[in-house]
């Protein structure tokens, strides 16, 4: 980035670029039963059943991350 590029981007700091987009905001854990099953490995969840989307167990999710986390 050179000082052309931030200029055009005075609110982010020199030396802050960032190739990652910002993560989506989490469900928030369901207060009691009944849970989501895993869609990868079938174990109960900590979201409830009416989570929209793919609900992972804390390992499954965890190890997920891993996996799509951006290296650099």
């Amino acid at each position: 980035m050179d000082a052309e590029d931030r200029a055009d981007a005075p609110d982010r700091p020199a030396g802050t670029e960032s190739y990652c987009p910002a993560p989506a905001a989490p469900a928030r854990p369901a207060p009691g039963p009944p849970y989501a099953d895993c869609v990868e490995c079938g174990k109960p969840t900590e979201y409830g059943v009416a989570t929209p989307g793919v609900v992972l167990c804390p390992v499954c999710e965890w190890q997920d991350a891993e996996r799509t986390a951006c290296s650099g």
